[in-house]
């Protein structure tokens, strides 16, 4: 009994070794196994590191800095600051979060001159804003900087500060960048001798220019523009700025092919513009001069203001018409734009466009989108339009209340007989209800 005791007794303590070993070789495994599956968030290459960084907004970019001293490196490299915006606001005003000032002073100190890239994102009404970001543009004198946005989401911001303040501003970097190749400054008071410094210190490398509701600029300051700056390809103003000597300028043999011509035609009080007529030979030479031409033109008038617009022919490419339009104006559009690739109706009253759509698909031959909102359209009139236009409509947005039954087609078939003519499924755009 006593040596079965003691041989148990031994049998025991040799199985409790023998699970001990077991345990340890399984937790030195375990260790190995995590060490190999969790990252070394230090040593991540720091090209990887860099690609975040860029996602990233600047205060959490400099919170992620601080967690070890390869991150820290990144945080400097100069690849870092090429391309960077500010976005800024008043807590008080908006819910949004907005650079903290003493960040943005460090981030000016150290990477101004790495600066190339550079946009100013004013995210609420605020003067205090719109302040901040003129005391910014001041300080970037040791840098050179390709591209420039000024972007007010929320008006009026830099239309409220003094104009002689933000002028001052914007003259720094226009005298210290010399390779400026785009500039957008909408809702801005930039005026005509600030352009001429652009020019003065930009014009053999400017391409791109927006300047839209830029109230202080006149035709003889954008006209200066493009009298010097030979190698623009965009431009985007105001239909006020719009002139048949800047046409002519834009058609001189020293001037590059312009690429994108936008236009914006606005009036705020009806009745109380007065809009001018463009020649038709301004548009012949402009159009020889650049025949591949985007000529985008937005309109937001009333009624009664088209009088000027569609007596001729005249290049469009994408039209937007912003308000309700007539189906006078909607004719002549199908008699003067030939060229057109793009019509957007937002809204029009409650007289069918059924001859219009018509007219228009028997003269503009390249017309392949269209967006009607608030319209009328009988079915069988829609089915006629796309079967003229055929697949060359890549984009059809017509909303289902647009859509008029008739004798021919009612809702349900339209869609099978549409989708017959475009050789793809099509259905209406239905408004969302809730």
């Amino acid at each position: 009994m006593k040596r079965g005791r003691k041989t148990n007794e031994a049998n025991s303590s040799s199985s409790e070794e023998t699970t001990k070993k077991e345990s340890k070789r399984h937790k030195v495994i375990d260790e190995k196994t995590l060490a190999v599956q969790s990252p070394d968030w230090a040593n991540l290459l720091q090209d990887i590191i860099l690609q975040v960084f860029q996602y990233l907004p600047l205060l959490d970019r400099a919170h992620a800095s601080q967690v070890c001293r390869s991150w820290n490196q990144v945080f400097h490299m100069p690849d870092l600051w090429r391309c960077f915006e500010f976005e800024l606001n008043q807590p008080a005003t908006s819910y949004l979060r907005a650079t903290h000032p003493e960040l943005i002073k460090q981030i000016i100190k150290r990477h101004s001159n790495h600066l190339q890239y550079v946009s100013f994102k004013v995210v609420d009404s605020s003067k205090e804003s719109a302040e901040a970001a003129c005391d910014i543009l001041s300080q970037l004198v040791n840098c050179s900087l390709k591209t420039l946005g000024l972007i007010s989401t929320a008006r009026p911001s830099f239309m409220d500060l003094p104009k002689s303040h933000f002028i001052s501003a914007l003259t720094v970097v226009f005298v210290n960048s010399k390779s400026l190749s785009s500039l957008k400054i909408d809702d801005t008071p930039v005026d005509d001798p600030s352009l001429k410094v652009l020019v003065a210190n930009n014009s053999d490398t400017l391409k791109l220019l927006k300047m839209s509701s830029c109230p202080h600029v006149s035709p003889a300051g954008i006209l200066c523009v493009a009298d010097q700056c030979h190698g623009l390809r965009e431009l985007a103003l105001n239909y006020h700025l719009l002139s048949d000597e800047l046409l002519l300028a834009l058609s001189s043999e020293k001037h590059v092919r312009l690429e994108h011509l936008r236009i914006d035609v606005v009036s705020e009080n009806p009745g109380q513009t007065q809009f001018h007529t463009i020649q038709k030979s301004s548009w012949d030479a402009f159009i020889k001069h650049s025949p591949k031409v985007n000529l985008v033109m937005y309109f937001f008038l009333y009624e009664e203001e088209f009088d000027p617009f569609f007596r001729y022919e005249i290049p469009v490419t994408h039209l937007y018409f912003g308000r309700s339009v007539s189906k006078d104006v909607l004719g002549r559009v199908g008699m003067t734009c030939p060229r057109l690739v793009e019509l957007v109706v937002c809204a029009n009253g409650l007289r069918p466009l059924d001859e219009e759509l018509i007219r228009i698909a028997e003269r503009c031959k390249y017309l392949s989108a269209v967006g009607l909102g608030e319209c009328e359209v009988s079915c069988s009139a829609f089915v006629e339009f796309v079967k003229m236009c055929g697949g060359r409509l890549s984009q059809l947005s017509i909303m289902e209340e647009v859509l008029i039954p008739d004798q021919k087609y009612s809702l349900e078939q339209i869609h099978w007989e549409v989708s017959k003519h475009l050789g793809r499924v099509w259905f209406p755009d239905m408004m969302p209800t809730w």
